[in-house]
């Protein structure tokens, strides 16, 4: 199946005292979570039409090792399943080798324009 590596650097703005999350200047699970969706988001973009996109539908995540301001998570995603119009992914996310959170996460295929149609109903 499909799979992609992206890299992001855990920045004030990510910190789980800085979004509200926590008290403590570390990587906040929601923005994890967001990585993690957006690195799966970009995986399946190839797999849509123009008048498509994804969204998030379902996402269970460990977050196993807190990660301070500066370093650099590796988030590697694959697509492991597709049942018509709902792709499922595994993930994990790693600093400097280890592994600080593992996922699994479903995207579903949606017409960009019958969704927000849906939004205004």
């Amino acid at each position: 199946m499909k799979t992609l590596t992206k890299e992001f650097i855990v920045k004030e703005d990510a910190t789980a005292i800085s979004i509200g999350s926590g008290g403590l200047e570390v990587l906040s699970t929601p923005s994890l979570i967001a990585w993690m969706e957006n690195v799966s988001y970009t995986l399946c973009e190839p797999l849509t039409q123009a008048v498509e996109t994804t969204v998030g539908i379902e996402i269970v995540m460990k977050h196993l090792s807190p990660t301070s301001v500066g370093k650099i998570v590796k988030i590697d995603a694959e697509i492991t399943d597709r049942n018509e119009n709902i792709l499922s992914f595994s993930l994990s996310a790693s600093v400097d080798g280890k592994v600080i959170s593992t996922a699994n996460h479903k995207r579903a295929i949606v017409n960009k324009e019958l969704f927000f149609k849906k939004i205004n109903e």
